[in-house]
Order: C-alpha cells, then sequence, then structure tokens
C-alpha cells in the first residue's frame, strides 16, 4: 500500500518553477493572487501529509503549513540523503510534524540535532532514499493521502516509479526562458514514446486570476 499522491505547483506558461537555477519559487509566487493561494491551501488541509525535496527546503525555506483556509497542518515529510537541512528551516516549526527521510549516509551527530529539535527521522536506503520502502512506510504512518509541491527531482523520482495519481497546476502567465532553468519535472527524462506517462485532463477552471488545470494519470 502506499499514498494517493498529487504533484501540486505553480508553472509558467512556458513550464518553469523559477527564474533560475538555484532561485527561490517564492519568487514566481508572488505573482500568484490570493484565490490562487487559497487554492494551494485548500489541497494542504484536505491531504495527510506534504512532501518537498530537501533542496527546495534550503532554497525556499516554505512552511508547508495551511494559512489561507481553515484545516489542519499535514505531516511534513522531507527527503534528504545527507539530511543536510537546516537547523533553522521553517518544517521545524511546532506547527506540524515533521518527518526527515534519509540514508546511512547521514551523519549521527547530524541526525542526533534534528531529533532534538522535535522531527522524526527515518533511515530509508543506503547511498540515496529509497522511495519503494518509503511508500508503504509513510501509509502505515497514516499518511493516506501525500501533496508533492516539489521539486522537479522529486517530481521526477515518484513519476518515474508510477507513484503519482494526479498532477493539478496553477498557470503562471508569464514566460521565464532558459535552457537550465528548472520546470515541472527534472530527472533524465523518459527519452520514448512508449515509456511517457499519460493524463487525462479532469478539470480546468479560473480561480481569481489564474488558470487551473487538474489532471488524472493514466493508467495502462
Amino acid at each position: 500500500m502506499r499514498p494517493y499522491i498529487i504533484i501540486v505547483s505553480e508553472v509558467t506558461v512556458d513550464g518553469k518553477l523559477t527564474l533560475y537555477r538555484g532561485a527561490s519559487s517564492k519568487e514566481l509566487m508572488t505573482l500568484m493572487d490570493q484565490e490562487a493561494y487559497r487554492y494551494l491551501h485548500e489541497i494542504r488541509a484536505k491531504v495527510d501529509g506534504i512532501m518537498v525535496g530537501c533542496e527546495t527546503v534550503r532554497t525556499d525555506n516554505p512552511s508547508l503549513t495551511v494559512r489561507y483556509v481553515e484545516g489542519k497542518n499535514p505531516i511534513r515529510v522531507i527527503p534528504c540523503s545527507t539530511a543536510n537541512v537546516p537547523l533553522d528551516a521553517n518544517i521545524f516549526s511546532k506547527d506540524a510534524p515533521t518527518i526527515i527521510v534519509t540514508t546511512l549516509r547521514a551523519p549521527e551527530e547530524r541526525i542526533q540535532r534534528i531529533r532534538e529539535l522535535g522531527a522524526e527521522v527515518w533511515v530509508v536506503g543506503e547511498d540515496l532514499v529509497d522511495f519503494d520502502k518509503l511508500m508503504p512506510l509513510l501509509y502505515e504512518r497514516g499518511i493516506k493521502s501525500l501533496m508533492v509541491e516539489g521539486g522537479a527531482s522529486i517530481n521526477w523520482e515518484l513519476i518515474k516509479r508510477g507513484y503519482v495519481d494526479e498532477i493539478r497546476l496553477i498557470h503562471l502567465p508569464v514566460v521565464v526562458g532558459g535552457e537550465n532553468v528548472p520546470t515541472l519535472v527534472g530527472g533524465e527524462g523518459f527519452k520514448s514514446l512508449k515509456n511517457l506517462l499519460h493524463l487525462r485532463l479532469r478539470a480546468h477552471f479560473r480561480r481569481g486570476h489564474h488558470l487551473i488545470t487538474e489532471w488524472e494519470v493514466v493508467r495502462s
């Protein structure tokens, strides 16, 4: 068993997540109006868990809590192979439980410091986080639904394993350009028509000034 997984992201018209590689996505998110933020937080309030990669934590320092609507905060899940998340990151606030998922590569003293901050630390994998082992553990922990807010590398890891059930996009009406700017999904890519992830458009509508599209993954 595994959680039901929904990737949720803001994207530009040309599919970019940031202004340039290494930039915070929060810069582009300043283009979102209140209704778009409410949509994002409505999803957070309905899921059991929320996941971002440790690079997103380092770059964006998100809180991953529910603020624009009423509702419970999801459990924060951060895969990080060496547990090198900043110890002053917002994810260590007491607003919601936090699970740092790491590997045998993580220094024991680092794991101990994170636990002292009140977060759980799970060692799942040797060199890289083993998502195949992680998913049933999350389900057992009570995370039956998981919202994934990036970044591009995490999105690819989950998509290539066939774990993603939905993709929901908040479209930003701008073009960023740039060959090396992160897009919605990173990684090596499928490189073959027969391997592509197929989606079905379930809904499209406006929230505030933004187009929202909701896609279901087509299972073969």
